[in-house]
């Protein structure tokens, strides 16, 4: 049997990482057992589906790397098939039309409620007469359809995280409507949980990987199976991604969706390594920072966890971290450019060399790809805001003599380098008498207006390249010497 695995995202929000993440461990199973991992968009949601949730699903799957071997499918495209079946489920006598009200639908799950019982339908309109939906259709009443679930009904399947999970028919809230409401001889729009069962059957899905939240449709869309006379594909619930708080991470708990993640500087290579962690663990001995490519090969449910994975920011900001440090500068460099642009930075962007010499200067220090915009901030403006701490350090005594001679000796060393800068430093603190210490400390609040960051050397280089290093200096004498 070749294994078939699919992901099936609905276009009514932007990709979120709980369907991001599935979507890893379908990619990941498909890789290693040399199956196809199949990408449907579930679009039939027509008032909540929308083409750029489309287009963001399709461009956040990209940008991971989970490359998908068939698709998109789209289930808009497939009403007629959809229809088509439930018709089958009505001609059997395996589905029927039920006619109950909003009104009536409410009084009795009230009624239920006053008795302590769940909520559940009846089924009082499963055995109806033809004089009786005559009556009803007479009235003007539209009717849904309704799957038949027997309560004594025992249902069972080996979960590939689970195990053996049974369910009886009699906890499955009654009979389950497959499709809307519609007047007369017509049905309405048929719903999820017939529509993927047919998906399903009709794209030879094997294996039906998703989150735990789906156990509850699992016994209901096994049902359908039998009832459509198609094999049983094998089911796989994984661990829902948890919030702090041990909760079901959701919107309500700020960035979710893989949009978020990318424009807060994550990297794909990182967040699908973390994404592969949540819920599985790696054989012992086999590193945790790995390719999509090396986590596929180690790849099995035997290693995914029952319990929920909760989402951890420092482990996401470490493993980013991790990637960032090894990027090559030259590599690095395009990725922050678009963070410095967004910030209105203002730079020659087809300098690389200097900016590739920024890069490599904080490329060490960053967790995140924006962390380089407030890190390199005093690089790109002429002018700075001093903090407390550095206007302190530009009015100790020998401060303004140091940014003086500094300021005259540059044009002697000038263009500047590493050597030369060392060359005008021994200069300044012997002419002068002061301690390098000070001289050290009060060029860095000179020129990058904070006493805490990047390379002062470096920083200095770069400043230089672009005529800011006087400018700067003479801001910091100012600032030193006002009130």
């Amino acid at each position: 049997m070749t294994v078939r695995v699919r992901i099936a995202p609905s276009p009514t929000g932007n990709l979120h990482i709980g369907t991001a993440r599935t979507a890893v461990f379908n990619w990941l199973y498909a890789r290693h057992t040399g199956g196809t991992f199949v990408l449907r968009i579930e679009d039939t949601d027509q008032e909540r589906s929308r083409p750029e949730y489309t287009q963001n699903i399709l461009d956040g799957l990209t940008w991971l790397g989970l490359t998908w071997d068939e698709g998109p499918l789209y289930q808009s495209k497939r009403l007629d098939l959809y229809q088509q079946k439930v018709q089958v489920l009505l001609d059997k006598g395996l589905a029927y039309r039920a006619y109950d009200t909003p009104e009536e639908l409410d009084a009795m799950r009230e009624a239920q409620k006053a008795k302590g019982e769940a909520p559940r339908y009846d089924n009082r309109h499963r055995n109806l007469t033809q004089e009786q939906r005559a009556a009803y259709e007479a009235e003007g009443r539209s009717s849904v359809i309704r799957f038949i679930i027997e309560d004594d009904r025992e249902i069972v399947w080996n979960d590939l995280v689970r195990g053996t999970v049974s369910w009886k028919g009699r906890d499955l809230g009654g009979d389950v409507v497959i499709a809307r409401a519609a007047s007369g001889t017509d049905f309405g729009q048929p719903l999820y949980n017939f529509v993927v069962v047919i998906d399903d059957i009709d794209m030879n899905i094997t294996h039906i990987i998703r989150g735990e939240d789906h156990i509850g449709n699992t016994p209901k869309q096994i049902l359908l199976y039998e009832a459509l006379g198609a094999e049983l594909p094998t089911f796989g619930h994984t661990p829902l991604i948890l919030n702090e708080a041990g909760a079901k991470l959701s919107k309500r708990d700020g960035v979710t969706s893989i949009s978020d993640f990318q424009r807060m500087g994550y990297v794909p290579e990182a967040l699908v390594n973390y994404m592969t962690l949540l819920g599985w663990s790696p054989p012992e001995g086999v590193n945790e920072i790995f390719s999509l490519e090396t986590a596929a090969q180690q790849f099995g449910f035997e290693r995914v966890n029952k319990a929920g994975a909760k989402f951890d920011w420092d482990k996401l900001n470490w493993l980013n971290s991790q990637y960032l440090h090894e990027m090559p500068a030259d590599k690095l460099t395009p990725l922050l450019i678009p963070y410095w642009q967004a910030a209105g930075f203002e730079a020659d962007w087809n300098d690389r060399p200097w900016l590739e010499r920024l890069t490599g200067m904080i490329g060490a220090s960053l967790a995140r790809l924006d962390e380089a915009v407030p890190m390199s901030e005093y690089l790109f403006t002429p002018t700075v805001n001093f903090t407390e701490e550095a206007i302190a350090q530009l009015r100790q005594d020998g401060s303004t003599t140091a940014v003086e001679a500094v300021s005259a000796a540059i044009t002697n060393y000038s263009p500047l380098t590493e050597a030369t800068i060392q060359d005008l430093l021994k200069q300044v603190v012997k002419e002068q008498n002061l301690k390098k210490g000070l001289v050290m400390r009060t060029l860095r609040a000179a020129l990058t207006g904070a006493m805490h960051g990047p390379d002062l050397v470096q920083s200095w280089l770069l400043l230089h390249q672009r005529g800011l290093d006087q400018s700067r200096l003479q801001q910091a004498l100012e600032a030193a010497r006002s009130k």
